[in-house]
């Protein structure tokens, strides 16, 4: 098997979330949105894409939050993100150092668990 890199992932999120999910994506973490092709539109969601990754935010019907699992965006000046996420209502986690890398934990609009880490 041949895997060079990943594609895109997938984050659940429950329906009707997309101006939310806009807002914590796109306005605060700065991903630009992509749009979604349009045989795939009308099941909700939106998409986004980074320098190196696609992220696409789809609609779970029976949503429940990922507390544990989560994604982990590698980032450029994280300390720009630390008072962006806290001004506008989110919480900010710090963890256990890890080696070589400043992080810490947010949670989207949704609950679901996101790391940042520079």
């Amino acid at each position: 098997m041949d895997v060079p890199s990943i594609h895109h992932v997938q984050i659940a999120i429950p329906e009707g979330g997309e101006d939310a999910a806009r807002i914590f994506y796109g306005d605060l973490l700065g991903f630009p949105e992509s749009p979604k092709p349009e045989n795939l539109q009308g099941r909700g969601g939106v998409w986004f894409r980074t320098e190196n990754l696609d992220l696409h935010l789809g609609i779970d019907h029976n949503f429940s939050p990922a507390t544990k699992a989560h994604v982990a965006f590698w980032c450029r000046n994280l300390d720009d993100f630390r008072p962006r996420l806290a001004e506008s209502g989110c919480d900010i986690v710090n963890d256990e150092p890890l080696a070589g890398f400043d992080r810490f934990y947010t949670s989207d609009p949704f609950g679901n668990r996101i790391e940042l880490l520079e």
